[in-house]
Formats: C-alpha cells, structure tokens, sequence
C-alpha cells in the first residue's frame, strides 16, 4: 500500500552492535525516532515507519539487550540512561542532529531522558502513555515483573501469554499476540531488565517531564499504563494529555494509519488540543 522500503541496519556501539530501522530519506523536517517498550523492540515500528517516512527519515531503535541489539554485560549497566545515550549513538552515526521523538511506555522514560541530555538537538516528543510512577507502588511493580524462572513446566512462558492475553487491546488479532511473545523471548535471561529499568528511574522521569523544555503530547490509551498516564496532568510543563480510548495494546499494529495521522498531525503543527 506505501512504497515506502524499511530496512534495517547495524553499528558498532558502548555494548557491542546496534540495531535499527530506518525508513524515508532526510529532509527538512526533523527525523522522527521511535522507541519502544520492553521486552520488546524496533519491530514495533515496522507498519507504522513507511507511514511517517513520506516526507521526511524515520527510524526505530532497538535498545541495548532488546531487538537485535548487543546486551549490557551485566544488569547494572541496562539503565533509562545506558538507552537514551544508545539512541544518541545511533543518530550521531548517522549524523542526524533534529529530531521529534516517540517513545512506548519504557520509551516514554527513553525519549525524554534523551532530550534533556541532547535539547538542542530536539523538536518535539510524542509519549503514547506516561508511566508516572507513585514511590509508594514502585515496589509493587518491581515484584510483579520480576524474573520467573526457567522450569520444565514452561511457567515463564505461561505467564508471559497470560499476559498478553490479559492486556490485548482492540484489533490486536491472535497473530499480533503471537509476535508480541516472540519479542519477549527474545530479550533471554535478561529480558526485565528493561522493566528494572524504568521502575528505579520513576522518580527521575517526573523531574524530566517537569523541566523538558520541548513540546510534549501524551497519548492515554486504554491500557496497563492508563492510570499512571491520568497522573501526568501535573507535571507538564509545555505539553498536553489526549485519551484515546478506543486503542489499547497492540494499537500500533492494529491501526498505523490512524496512529501516524494523528502524530504527524502534532508534528506538523495541526491541531490536536
């Protein structure tokens, strides 16, 4: 339907090699990098890239450990910060210097973390979610997603379908659940760390969100993060929250040109508040 061609690519980075998406060629408007959530990776991207890539480059970036990019060596390398700086690797290597930013829950954390480090070289943010972690539920969550260990009854893997099952949104077909296990796989032994990640820099992304300086737009879709994403309100500095109820997980396969109208119509500076 878009002749638009995703391919994928590799570089040399802090942990071994990268891997990314890439769609479109540079233009002038900013690049548009898409991050994802954990356990997952760029692959999340890959209906909704040819769409935002008419007129402009678009990429998706696999984090270190996720996707097929390299792993930390060890956990306490897999960090909001460790991922932001690997995003910051990959566009330096492409020599890409402005960019609008998505980021998918865990993405969320990423994307804003990388523009405070990099704000010169930042248009906008979109957050699908804002995982606005109380202090007080941190714990909690760190329990719930912690790593289930190996077992011949396949316990893990029991869970994670559970999982994706429980939280399927409209239009998320059996296949799309499928894909979605496929990609928690992927990550290993180490496949929460990610999760890890974003629990223990909950408080870091409330100060983020408070002082980003750029445009930020959350969506609130109907899922796992909807209460969390309720909370941001407080905290937006130059920014907005829209609900959009009618998605939920699995959205971003389900209904890409809907999603890619409304993001590029924020991008594009057309109202959406």
């Amino acid at each position: 339907m878009h002749n638009t061609k995703v391919t994928r690519h590799f570089m040399d980075g802090e942990f071994g090699q990268l891997h990314y998406r890439m769609a479109g060629e540079a233009s002038a408007k900013p690049t548009i990098v898409c991050l994802h959530m954990v356990p997952k990776s760029s692959r999340s991207y890959q209906y909704i890239l040819p769409l935002l890539a008419q007129d402009r480059l678009a990429i998706a970036i696999d984090y270190p450990g996720y996707g097929e990019s390299s792993a930390p060596f060890d956990e306490s390398r897999a960090s909001i910060e460790t991922y932001a700086h690997a995003v910051w690797q990959v566009l330096k290597h492409l020599g890409v210097t402005y960019v609008d930013f998505v980021g998918y829950h865990t993405g969320c954390m990423v994307s804003v973390r990388a523009a405070q480090l990099q704000p010169q070289w930042v248009n906008k943010v979109i957050n699908i979610a804002a995982p606005v972690f109380l202090e007080s539920e941190v714990q909690t969550f760190c329990d719930m997603f912690a790593p289930i260990p190996l077992d011949e009854e396949g316990t893990r893997f029991r869970i994670m379908w559970e999982r994706v099952i429980h939280y399927r949104g409209p239009g998320m077909s059996l296949e799309m659940c499928a894909d979605s296990m496929a990609e928690n796989l992927r990550g290993g032994e180490a496949y929460e760390w990610g999760h890890m990640a974003a629990f223990h820099h909950a408080a870091q992304y409330i100060e983020d969100i408070k002082t980003l300086p750029h445009r930020l737009f959350v969506m609130n879709l109907n899922d796992d993060m909807r209460v969390q994403s309720e909370r941001v309100d407080a905290y937006l500095k130059n920014g907005f929250r829209k609900d959009y109820f009618q998605w939920g997980t699995g959205f971003l396969d389900a209904f890409p040109e809907q999603v890619a109208a409304e993001w590029l119509a924020f991008f594009d500076d057309k109202t959406l508040s």
